[in-house]
């Protein structure tokens, strides 16, 4: 965010020239400098990838990719694309020039094309990749090979355009050894036995979705399913020594299903595949195939996680598997538009998983979820201060931080608080539904929730979630024998600018409880409020609706 500031008027001509270089050099070196979809765009891509026996390589793959061009005279298609090995490249079915470059894969067209054509690029390659689909041993030492992509690391396997907001649909047809089970996205439309026995598993996914939830999984899965119907096909693929506890530890994901495709819209994908994986992540929300850690179910030391009433499990498991599901929404059916946006995407999943908790194992849960979500930021924000929509952050595994997690769901928690059930899950529900299958911005979200709410919230998003820090409250007050009103006096302490939020105030008087909220205007705050009676006691934001430092 840049400072607003004053410049002396009768400054020379050069001094203000001189500043305003230095301030765009400054803002321009800050910056993140991300993928741009600027001539070009995937629509489809068909990837046919065939593993050897002990699904240690790709011994054959084929990515013909669909796309439409954005521009006049585009003479490059600039795909990324990491170090297996090409053996050919065609466009519309004859043979292409390319050129390589670190992750980057230039094919040349034969000439310049127009805008609107569409052209269908195939590359064929082969090999191990180095990173994005991991080919490793399961925790029962068999062999597998499984999807792992997030942020932009599909493309050592994929050719691609491989930024979140190039949302393409997508065809796999996996060849791979007999005894082995294959998953990825979309309905599964067919299984053919093949020579040498294997078999070819084809998926197709209609819905566009991010370049980081395209995956395959293969591997020695044993295949669950629920007994209680849910809103979509719905199954589990373990290790086999996770079969036993499988049932159990995916009871939330249901009732998950069922609360937010009546909280936001129905669900947006064919079906949904829990699988139990190869990942870096606790958990990676692929869409309609969500990859969780292989160590998800191993025990934990007793009483280090409080145990879900409802479930009967870890409530953090609760909380995980909600976690994931929620993203099917938020993140994979609408998607950040840019790395900035990424609250979009995790704040919601986060804060979704938490409405869940409260839907069922109470407020309780709930409240000791928000709280730990609130300590975990003002612990991370000791350390580190950045506006929640972070547009500098170079390395993008470091925003999987604090700040787009807990701090996000909390300026969600906060909104509800400010503009009310009915208006906030109205809100909610019109930028999913104007967003689905596409992307969206901070700046979408804050239109549907003013449309919803008939507020004005641009305050509260320009020091909520372009700006950066909480709020530091000090309350002090006078009893006003004379008049019978009560005068509170509210500070703000923190260092920069006021935050806008409605802060409510419980008063205790002889009579009982009294409910107010005071509404800030700037960094101190003054009101008075007619009483029965002396306060005896005066607390402040007693339901815990706003994040900050006590």
């Amino acid at each position: 965010m840049i400072t607003p500031f004053s410049i002396n008027l009768r400054m020379a001509s050069r001094a203000m020239l001189i500043l305003v270089v230095v301030l765009w050099s400054i803002t321009a070196v800050a910056a993140r400098r991300e993928r741009l979809i600027n001539n070009w765009r995937p629509v489809n891509y068909n990837v046919a990838i065939t593993f050897n026996d002990q699904l240690s390589e790709i011994t054959n793959a084929r990515a013909e990719i669909s796309l439409l061009t954005l521009k006049d005279k585009v003479s490059v298609i600039d795909l990324d694309f990491g170090e297996l090995e090409i053996d050919s490249i065609t466009i519309e079915g004859r043979a292409a020039q390319y050129e390589r470059e670190s992750g980057s894969l230039r094919v040349i067209l034969a000439k310049p094309v127009l805008q609107n054509t569409r052209l269908v690029i195939v590359v064929s390659y082969h090999g191990k990749p180095r990173d994005g689909l991991i080919l490793a041993n399961d925790k029962a030492g068999k062999p597998s090979a499984v999807g792992d992509n997030w942020p932009n690391r599909v493309h050592h396997w994929i050719p691609s355009l491989d930024h979140p907001s190039a949302k393409a649909t997508i065809n796999f047809s996996v060849t791979a050894p007999a005894r082995n089970v294959v998953v990825a996205n979309g309905k599964l439309s067919r299984v053919e036995t093949t020579a040498n026995s294997t078999r070819t598993w084809t998926f197709n996914e209609a819905a566009p979705i991010p370049p980081y939830c395209m995956i395959v999984a293969v591997g020695d899965f044993a295949e669950l399913q629920p007994a209680q119907t849910s809103v979509t096909p719905l199954a589990y693929f373990v290790p086999q020594p996770d079969r036993q506890f499988a049932m159990q530890g995916f009871a939330p994901a249901t009732p998950s299903l069922k609360f937010f495709s009546e909280t936001v819209g129905p669900y947006p994908y064919e079906k949904l595949a829990l699988i139990v994986g190869a990942t870096r992540f606790g958990g990676m929300e692929n869409s309609g195939a969500i990859v969780f850690s292989s160590t998800l179910f191993d025990a934990r030391p007793p009483g280090s996680d409080p145990i879900s009433r409802t479930f009967k499990i870890r409530s953090s498991l609760v909380g995980l598997v909600a976690h994931e599901i929620a993203h099917q929404w938020f993140g994979d059916s609408v998607t950040e538009s840019t790395w900035s946006d990424l609250w979009l995407s995790e704040g919601f999943a986060t804060y979704f998983a938490g409405l869940f908790i409260q839907r069922e194992d109470g407020e309780e849960a709930f409240q000791a979820y928000m709280k730990n979500a609130g300590e975990a930021y003002l612990n991370y924000a000791k350390r580190t201060e950045t506006p929640l929509h972070d547009t500098e952050t170079e390395d993008l595994f470091k925003l999987l931080n604090p700040n787009n997690y807990q701090k996000g769901a909390w300026v969600l928690h906060m909104l509800r608080s400010e503009l009310g059930d009915k208006a906030f899950f109205n809100g909610i529900r019109d930028y999913y539904t104007a967003h689905r299958d596409s992307t969206a911005s901070t700046e979408d979200l804050r239109a549907a929730l003013e449309k919803a709410s008939g507020k004005d919230l641009r305050a509260f998003f320009k020091r909520w979630v372009y700006g950066a820090g909480h709020p530091t409250y000090d309350l002090s007050w006078e009893w006003m024998l004379k008049k019978k009103t009560l005068k509170l006096q509210l500070k703000q302490t923190q260092a920069g600018d006021y935050f806008p939020n409605s802060v409510p105030v419980e008063i205790t008087t002889p009579t009982g409880k009294h409910r107010f909220v005071l509404k800030p205007t700037g960094k101190q705050t003054v009101q008075e409020f007619k009483l029965d009676g002396p306060p005896s006691l005066v607390s402040l934001d007693p339901a815990n609706t706003v994040l900050k430092e006590n």
